[in-house]
């Protein structure tokens, strides 16, 4: 009776001991989930104040511009996919269709951006007119901030992706679908990389 219950005991030990180290596996992947998405709700806060200061900077151009009312029309057109997008994301950090839709719409919102700059260069009196010159100011400074924020994010998914990636996390990973998550990675090769310029 007493080897039985030796065995019974030494059984159930292990059980719980295999129970205690899974459940502090799956709560390791579980904070790690949360940093990344978190780390991307800052990207998210960035990008929202850059998507409402645009609008600003087209209606001070539109005075200026009334020639160029299609790369206008186009830089609000491409503002309103990139918030979309972003806003799909917001939902779904790390998903890996987001991750691709985001990256495109922000690649062509850098596009027309990068066209309007161009265009607002041929106009001297827009470039000296001191509410274009706050609000690209604005627009810098948010731009330097996303990128930041976006380092930040891409250094959280990669530490849960290590983390799901290594035994024994791997098999926990696997049992719970912990999915892998996506990086927010340029599509647009060095010219995405840099945080657009915007002088004036």
């Amino acid at each position: 009776m007493t080897v039985a219950l030796s065995v019974v005991c030494a059984v159930l030990a292990l059980v719980v001991a295999v129970a205690i180290w899974v459940v502090s596996l799956y709560n390791g992947l579980v904070v790690l989930k949360n940093r990344f998405k978190n780390a991307y709700s800052q990207i998210d806060v960035q990008l929202k104040r850059r998507y409402d200061l645009i609008p600003n900077l087209v209606e001070t151009a539109k005075g200026y511009l009334r020639h160029e009312r299609e790369t206008l029309e186009a830089v609000t057109l491409a503002r309103n996919q990139a918030a979309g997008a972003a806003a799909a994301l917001a939902k779904a950090p790390g998903d890996a269709g987001a991750t691709r839709a985001f990256s495109a719409a922000e690649s062509g919102l850098a596009g027309v951006m990068a066209r309007l700059m161009a265009v607002v260069e041929k106009y001297p009196e827009l470039k000296a007119d001191a509410q274009m010159s706050r609000v690209s100011e604005e627009l810098a400074s948010t731009e330097n901030r996303i990128a930041f924020a976006r380092q930040h994010y891409n250094d959280e998914v990669t530490a849960y992706n290590t983390k799901r990636e290594l035994f024994p996390s791997s098999i926990v990973a696997g049992a719970f679908n912990f999915a892998e998550a996506s990086l927010l990675e340029s599509t647009n090769g060095e010219a995405e990389r840099a945080a657009p310029q915007v002088k004036f």
